[in-house]
């Protein structure tokens, strides 16, 4: 399988779609890492990402050495930090050693993605101790309230990251069902936080500014049928700009690649496509560079790309959105969540509880 199979009629031809996996491609280190640009640092989330837009784009050797080198920066405790530095000769220093539960958890996104797109089920075995050791760092932070402390040191629950982590323990679950190692723990913490984030927004941190929390939930396969489309519409207006993109924040005229590409993602999960379809003609136009890469942002009241950056996570954003529409099996799989695991029921003592497939 070659990278053309991601182009889109309208959007990016094969040409195109091949430069973007290749500009991904020269930002890996040797030892696997992906920075988000050279000299710069990496996240294990984003980075996690890239490896995901590798293995859509058929280069599974590149995305298997991206995942091995997540397994050996890993923490005792199943965490990794929230930043490293990306050093030209592979000694990665920590830039921030915040644990954050949403980066941890996003490797069995990846690592289930990565077996989907492959069949490699020696290699989801290989990774199957690293995945979890960070599931269970994450359920360590689930307060009795079914949400994820954001951090250890934190209290606050954030419903993007929470929403994230909903994706992740999904995934999580399907990939111990792949290899025999049945998690009923996880099954009832996927449970109690699906509830959560259906039924009670007040449990997390107030940050409705952000375009994120808006339409996570629906990324993150929490809300389907019609609450993901009442989501989106009454988010639509605040965040979409028209032939632009979405806005990062609500009163800030910028809109990010990232952001456009994830809600594209969404869209196509809920049998949106033409708005999907729109929205990534909007970010090729605006923000793809010839080079293949995307820039981060852009300043439109300003006529301005901002920061002047081009991030391998917001080029591998939008491939997967070109993979979710486009067809790409695993993709397809992952994000439009029909063939992971479904949240048990959850009793209530005192109000009727909502599925988290409910819809």
């Amino acid at each position: 399988m070659t990278a053309a199979h991601l182009a889109a009629a309208g959007i990016l031809d094969a040409a195109g779609v091949g430069r973007t996996v290749e500009g991904i491609k020269a930002l890996q280190r040797p030892d696997g890492a992906v920075p988000w640009f050279a000299g710069d640092k990496l996240d294990p989330w984003d980075h996690v990402e890239a490896a995901m837009a590798l293995d859509a784009a058929g280069e599974h050797k590149a995305a298997r050495r991206a995942y091995r080198w997540l397994a050996r920066m890993q923490n005792p405790d199943g965490s990794w930090h929230a930043n490293y530095a990306d050093a030209p000769d592979g000694v990665t220093e920590v830039v921030d050693a915040t644990k954050d539960t949403n980066f941890s958890a996003y490797v069995a996104v990846g690592g289930y993605h990565h077996y989907l797109a492959t069949g490699d089920r020696r290699f989801l075995r290989e990774l199957w101790p690293t995945l979890a050791a960070a599931v269970e760092f994450v359920l360590g932070q689930q307060r009795p309230d079914g949400a994820v402390r954001w951090n250890p040191d934190a209290k606050d629950a954030l419903l993007t990251g929470c929403s994230s982590v909903f994706h992740a323990l999904r995934c999580a679950v399907a990939a111990a069902s792949a290899l025999g190692e049945h998690q009923p723990g996880w099954e009832l913490a996927l449970a109690a936080l699906g509830h959560t984030l259906t039924a009670h927004p007040e449990r997390f941190a107030p940050k409705e500014r952000y375009s994120m929390d808006w339409y996570y939930p629906v990324l993150g396969t929490a809300l389907r049928g019609a609450a993901a489309h009442q989501r989106i519409d009454e988010g639509w207006d605040r965040f979409v700009v028209p032939s632009l993109g979405v806005r990062c924040v609500d009163d800030h005229p910028w809109v990010t690649g990232a952001e456009t590409s994830e809600l594209a993602i969404a869209l196509w999960a809920v049998g949106r496509e033409r708005e999907a379809r729109r929205l990534l003609r909007d970010v090729g136009g605006r923000l793809r560079d010839r080079d293949g890469m995307y820039w981060t942002g852009y300043v439109f009241a300003d006529d301005a790309v901002w920061p002047e950056e081009k991030t391998s996570w917001t080029a591998a954003a939008a491939l997967l959105a070109m993979a979710a529409l486009g067809g790409e099996p695993a993709t397809r799989a992952v994000f439009g969540g029909d063939g992971l695991p479904a949240p048990l029921p959850v009793e209530c003592a005192a109000e009727p509880c909502v599925s988290a497939s409910a819809g």
